[in-house]
């Protein structure tokens, strides 16, 4: 897998990314707010096999950016050394969905159990009635593992 280079998307295939895409860590979305200041904010996610699905309230604001601007990058890295940074930079589709997003539930079960994730589901359909689902297909993405992929500062 070394051969493979930074931006191939066949990297999503390596386990270390794989690794990370079925983690209980949040990924941190990076988007341009509507004044073309650059914005980071953790989120859940789902990984397809394809696509990186998120979901958010229709009020949120992070939707007035991203509808303005689709192009967004995404990274989930872990905290245990040696570490593993996923980055994926993508264009995002904006979805309304009436109830919670499908996606969003199996995230909820990932991150805190089945019978926790289905009570945190339970509860916010008390909250909202609907979701705009975001979805971003992996466009260029990079690994680093720091065993065998290496930031390009550090690579021979």
């Amino acid at each position: 897998m070394r051969s493979v280079q930074q931006g191939d998307l066949g990297l999503l295939q390596h386990p270390a990314s794989q690794e990370l895409l079925q983690s209980k860590i949040p990924a941190r979305l990076a988007y341009v707010w509507t004044d073309g200041t650059p914005r980071v904010v953790p989120i859940w996610f789902h990984w397809n096999g394809k696509e990186i699905v998120m979901a958010t309230p229709p009020k949120a604001p992070k939707l007035k950016a991203l509808a303005k601007n689709r192009k967004v990058s995404l990274t989930i890295d872990d905290n245990t050394f040696p570490h593993k940074v996923l980055l994926i930079r993508g264009t995002a589709r904006l979805e309304p969905l009436d109830g919670i997003v499908p996606e969003y539930a199996a995230a909820a079960e990932r991150y805190f159990g089945p019978e926790q994730g289905q009570a945190w589901v339970n509860q916010l359909r008390s909250m909202v009635s609907s979701m705009v689902r975001i979805t971003i297909t992996p466009e260029w993405v990079g690994l680093i593992d720091f065993q065998t992929r290496f930031p390009s500062a550090l690579a021979g």
